[in-house]
């Protein structure tokens, strides 16, 4: 099926590119991670079942869309995102959130009910953010120095300087090596995919902004050790589906198990065996075969 890239412009000014997949009439919405924009989804979109009308966005500041005016938290993406729902004339429709595309659309489903029907967190950041340390003498994160402000996270020698100095000198042999060794467990694109994601990649222009907007998102009932809870969590009452993968290496089982804690028994939990944080790469077949589970039980 054919898909093609389309612009959306949001009366914020920003102009958000999203792929559209012609044909299928139940709205499917597709929200990437952090490195990542509506290209890594490729996969999914070609491989979904052809009754879902299936949408990919850039976020402000990755892939195609504009970045005019820097994000300062979550929910900035997230209102950018109905922003664009709005333009579309779409409301009611299924959402999938991978990574910090996970925070995003819990923050749009708490705040904005009547959007999202069905709900996929796929190797999704917690409820309670994604912590970032400054690095300890021993090289490992210092667990008793968690970054306070952006300013910190700009600094910071373990993560955003290596990776944003990968993309200003657009040194994609650095960043597949990042990828090999903490995204994919089981497999890795084919050489053609991976270049093209490779290349997506450089077109971040957002990346403390986002590590911040991680460390600092909490909509849980507890406090994170840096910013109180909104418990905004409990104000998703859809259904919803916690998909993780056993070996990831970047989102770890214990933020899975507090996405599971906060949602207090209202999540349907999937293990996507041997997948990293990956599983569009690792195992497509096990994650579509899940994602299409989960919505046949659910009614869709």
């Amino acid at each position: 099926m054919k898909t093609v890239v389309q612009y959306s412009v949001l009366p914020n000014g920003e102009r958000i590119a999203y792929q559209e997949r012609e044909g299928g009439n139940i709205p499917f919405v597709l929200i990437h991670g952090n490195m990542t924009s509506s290209v890594h989804w490729d996969i999914v979109i070609e491989r979904l079942d052809p009754k879902f009308k299936v949408y990919a966005v850039d976020l402000r500041g990755f892939g195609q869309s504009s970045y005019h005016k820097p994000i300062e938290s979550i929910r900035d993406f997230s209102e950018d995102v109905k922003a664009w729902a709005d333009d579309m004339g779409l409301s009611h429709f299924i959402c999938m959130g991978w990574s910090m595309g996970g925070a995003v659309s819990m923050q749009l489903a708490a705040d904005h009910p009547e959007y999202i029907s069905q709900l996929l967190l796929l190797a999704s950041a917690s409820t309670r953010g994604y912590a970032f340390y400054a690095v300890g003498d021993d090289g490992q994160p210092d667990l008793n120095n968690r970054f306070k402000n952006l300013e910190d996270v700009k600094q910071d020698i373990g993560r955003t300087i290596p990776i944003q100095k990968a993309y200003d000198e657009k040194n994609k042999g650095f960043l597949e090596a990042v990828w090999n060794a903490a995204i994919y467990r089981k497999n890795q694109p084919d050489r053609e995919r991976y270049d093209r994601y490779l290349e997506d990649m450089l077109t971040q222009r957002n990346l403390a902004e986002v590590y911040h907007a991680l460390n600092t998102f909490n909509i849980s009932p507890v406090h994170n050790g840096l910013t109180e809870g909104s418990n905004q969590v409990k104000d998703i009452t859809i259904p919803v589906a916690v998909l993780y993968g056993e070996e990831d290496m970047v989102v770890l089982q214990y933020m899975t198990d507090e996405i599971i804690e906060d949602f207090d028994g209202r999540a349907e939990v999937f293990k996507l065996e041997g997948c990293g944080h990956s599983p569009l790469i690792d195992d497509p077949d096990q994650l579509l075969s899940a994602v299409e589970g989960f919505l046949q039980k659910v009614g869709v």
